[in-house]
């Protein structure tokens, strides 16, 4: 499902199995509600995501230590830059991806700590950041509390059995930011390991469609939004 999603309507949260003068009388209830309370989409009705979803497979002892203290190194995505002229290129790139990105997340704080934190959870993980943005484009059309309908969670579609394996088994974490794109970018290098380099294999581990070529064709026609040559 790409694109924004339509503007909710106060009656969009109602089930449509109400009968007439009952979703009157709930719409009524809302409607009375103060004018400072939000309607985010995403808390009231979360829109379906990708279907796909990634397998819960028996984990060797090390590879499962590596993925915890993977996950479990919480520093924040502050850039670190070797040279001033690395410095520009990455604010340069990170004006580029505004702009492109801006349809699809308007606030402009928003954005930025998105791909500031795209930009270092993806080098972090050794993995090219357009093929991640191509991924979260995809897997929920870089809506923060996507879910899909096996339960995958957030930008990058993580499947909450990840947070008990590897994590501390709080899926609700898959919500914040930072914490959807780490699991997300280890769980990739995970499988790009599994597979040796093979990025095709790796994608289709990734969505649970491992040897289909359906949903790792749409993730490299995403990724040519993201390409940026600085």
């Amino acid at each position: 499902m790409k694109g924004h999603a339509a503007p909710l309507r106060p009656d969009s949260a109602l089930p449509s199995s109400l009968p007439l003068p009952a979703r009157r009388q709930a719409l009524r209830r809302l409607l009375a509600l103060p004018a400072t309370v939000a309607w985010p989409a995403a808390t009231l009705l979360p829109a379906p995501a990708w279907a796909g979803r990634q397998l819960e497979e028996p984990l060797a002892d090390s590879v499962r230590t590596a993925l915890s203290s993977a996950i479990a190194n919480s520093a924040p995505p502050v850039p670190v830059f070797s040279s001033t002229t690395a410095r520009l290129a990455y604010l340069r790139w990170l004006s580029a991806m505004s702009d492109r990105l801006y349809r699809r997340m308007k606030d402009f704080n928003t954005r930025i700590e998105f791909l500031q934190t795209v930009w270092y959870e993806t080098r972090r993980a050794g993995l090219d950041t357009s093929l991640v943005m191509g991924l979260i484009q995809v897997e929920s059309a870089f809506r923060k509390y996507a879910v899909s309908v096996v339960g995958a969670r957030g930008y990058m579609q993580v499947m909450p059995f990840w947070t008990r394996v590897i994590g501390d088994g709080d899926p609700g974490k898959l919500f914040h930011m930072q914490t959807n794109l780490r699991f997300g970018c280890v769980i990739l290098r995970h499988y790009l390991d599994r597979e040796r380099g093979d990025v095709f294999m790796a994608l289709g581990r990734y969505n649970g469609s491992r040897g289909k070529a359906k949903y790792p064709d749409a993730v490299f026609a995403a990724q040519r939004n993201w390409l940026y040559q600085g």
